[in-house]
This record gives structure tokens, sequence and C-alpha cells, in this order.
């Protein structure tokens, strides 16, 4: 079994997107992300204090927006236009959830597609499914690269994805079907959900249910990704796989913490580099 260091990995990464962001410095180029979040949600404060830190790590400018929670719609997508319209801002992410009043899907339409650096914007959800260079959101984009980085081939492989969220399971369908996977997404409507996951290859889970990949869901030499997050009654952090008991049946897996999550920070580091160059003509 080889444990899946995401950590490492992803501090690789940005060590790169370091040297890059020194590159463009010298060039008179400064990359800039502004981070909006509004309300108080506490999980949300942590991966914006994470989303800082990693900026300041590869040397990429953040600007914070803290909106009250009684912030109307007009205040939100005001605030977009502005970020939209200010060129010293080349990435603009918007941290979910924000309150129930506010309208999410018309905030993200309202992000310029060439600074939607969390790749929720229509445009590049559609360019995504025609196989076409885009910002693709981050965590599918880390579970990409951990493939690459372990030499896992999807070409011709079942991939089985346990979760349908627009933000990590729908675009993870397509990232799989253009490495050339064979594909089957799998929700809580699924019949017979033993059975499918018995035949994967590869089994990404993304559901938020602790522990619910058991041992007898997967089959020898498979490949499991975690990507879920869930708080214990003791406090303690665990994916949706049960991993103790799975790790010794399989050829990689994902730990959690310390897999899938510090990739989503440092592809989000890499989107906004890439939007950077691109805004200032540096790729096409």
């Amino acid at each position: 079994m080889v444990l899946i260091d995401g950590k490492q990995l992803a501090k690789k990464i940005r060590a790169n997107l370091k040297i890059e962001c020194d590159e463009l410095k010298q060039s008179g180029i400064n990359s800039k992300l502004a981070v909006i979040m509004v309300g108080n949600n506490s999980a949300s404060k942590i991966y914006v204090k994470n989303k800082s830190k990693a900026c300041d790590d590869v040397g990429i400018k953040y600007e914070e927006h803290l909106l009250d929670h009684k912030t109307t719609q007009k205040e939100l997508i005001g605030l977009i236009e502005k970020l939209n319209k200010d060129e010293s801002i080349n990435g603009i992410l918007l941290q979910s959830p924000i309150p129930d009043n506010l309208d999410i899907n018309e905030a993200f339409r309202t992000i310029s597609p060439e600074k939607d650096v969390d790749g929720f914007h229509p445009v590049n959800v559609g360019k995504l499914v025609l196989n076409q260079d885009t910002f693709v959101s981050c965590t599918p984009y880390g579970i990409m690269k951990i493939f690459e980085e372990y030499n896992i081939d999807l070409c011709g492989k079942n991939v089985v994805i346990l979760g349908r969220s627009n933000i990590v399971g729908k675009p993870l369908i397509h990232c799989c079907l253009n490495r050339n996977a064979t594909v089957t997404t799998c929700h809580s409507k699924t019949k017979e959900l033993k059975e499918i996951t018995k035949n994967a290859d590869i089994i990404i889970s993304a559901i938020g249910k602790a522990n619910f990949v058991k041992v007898d869901m997967v089959k020898e030499n498979a490949v499991v990704i975690d990507v879920g997050i869930n708080r214990l009654d003791d406090g303690k952090i665990t994916g949706d796989v049960d991993f103790e008991n799975v790790k010794d049946k399989v050829d990689f897996i994902t730990p959690v913490p310390g897999g899938v999550g510090p990739m989503t920070i440092a592809m989000l580091m890499n989107n906004v580099i890439k939007a950077t160059k691109r805004q200032n003509g540096m790729i096409d």
C-alpha cells in the first residue's frame, strides 16, 4: 500500500509556484487574490485563514472582504462587479457557504470567467465539459495532480465517484472522462452501491459521511481517494473511508487529514498564477 502524501506534494507545487511568482515580480507583475466571505461560518474562517497563509508562502498578494450576514444580494453583486473591474485583482474567490437568503449561483455567474480561480462560472464549467483549457475547480484539479504525481493512469479504468456536488463530484466526472476513464457517479438514490464500488479500480469519495466506505465495498489493489472531512464527537477529523480497515487491501490511499485537503489550496494558488499570466498576455 502506498500512502498518498498530499501535504508533501502540495508543498512541492507551492515551492514551484513561488519561483513563478518571483519571476512575475521581476517583470513588474504582482499576482493578487481577492477573497469574499459572507457571514460568520467557523469552518469558512479556517479555510480563509489557510488561503491567506498559502498566498503569503507563494508570494501572491491577498485581499479579504468580510461581509456581514445581513449583506444583501445587491451589495454582494456590487462588490464582485467592483473587483471584476479592478485590474490589480487577478483572481476572485467567493467562500461558500453563504447565508441562505443570498443566491450563490448568481454570485458565481457574476465573477468574471477570467478571474474565476475556483472554476465555478458556467463558462469555465462548460470548457471543462468540452475538454478545453480552463480553470478547473480546485479539489478535482488537486486529485488529478495526485494521479499524475503517483503515475496512476486513468485510461480504461473504472472510476466510481461517490457524490455529485457542483464543487467536487460533477467536475470530477469530466476530469476523469477527459483522461479516458469509464466513470460511474453514485449518490443517495443509487441502488446496489456495494456492487458498484466493488468493481471500481478507483474510488473517489466526496459525500461527507464518516467512515462510510467499508472494506467490503473495495476490491483488492484498488485506488482510494478520500475527499471527506468529517469531525467526530471527540473532535478528531476523519474521512469518508474506514481508513484503518481499508488501507491494507488497496494499492493507493489518501489519508485524512493530509491527503486531498492541502492539494485543494495548492491548486487555488496555481489557478491564481495562471490567471495572472493570462491577463498579462503571457499564456493564451
